[in-house]
């Protein structure tokens, strides 16, 4: 029988598109490019979250949206999006 880890909890990143680099399939926005709940610069994303959620102008994407690791989340095609559109970032832990 498989163990069920029974506590999850939230970790929220904001940015906004403005804070990424690259073009095209290789935009991305670094961990440390972001402020984390606590209204500090992030260090990293979790490490091995449950699942995250990426929110764009406040509407959740699609998985195919994006890619994330600890440092930095690949968002293709997001350099076409305005400099202050906000981008949020939510990982389930456990």
């Amino acid at each position: 029988m498989a163990i069920s880890k029974p506590f999850m909890a939230a970790r929220r990143f904001s940015a906004t598109a403005g804070d990424g680099t690259g073009v095209g399939v290789a935009y991305n926005i670094l961990a440390t490019a972001t402020t984390n709940d606590a209204g500090v610069a992030a260090t990293a994303f979790p490490t091995e979250p449950a699942y995250y959620n990426l929110y764009i102008n406040g509407l959740i994407q699609t998985a195919d949206t994006s890619t994330v690791t600890t440092t930095a989340i690949t968002i293709p095609g997001g350099d076409a999006l305005d400099d202050g559109t906000p981008i949020i970032i939510e990982f389930v832990v456990n």
